[in-house]
């Protein structure tokens, strides 16, 4: 799917000002093989607006504008089976 340049979120998620850091979410045992950026921003895009998705080997993180949005992230997803591998 082609996306408009504005609409995808920045890689930048390594800001260490306390309210970047209090919105960011850490996404551990992830199947990046399988889960690319753009699965990761569908995934936790319903919890807010994200600024930022970085992927890396094996986890990802993920920047909210706020720490609220971060909470209801880790609070619905902890846990979850994605492409066969316990968030």
């Amino acid at each position: 799917a082609a996306v408009p340049p504005q609409a995808m979120a920045s890689n930048v998620t390594n800001k260490t000002d306390p309210r970047s850091l209090n919105s960011r979410v850490f996404i551990g045992n992830l199947n990046t093989l399988v889960v690319k950026k753009s699965d990761v921003e569908a995934i936790f895009a319903k919890y807010g607006k994200i600024v930022g998705c970085s992927v890396h080997k094996g986890f990802a993180f993920v920047q909210y504008v706020n720490e609220r949005n971060a909470r209801a992230a880790v609070a619905g997803e902890d846990g979850r089976m994605i492409a066969g591998q316990v968030l």
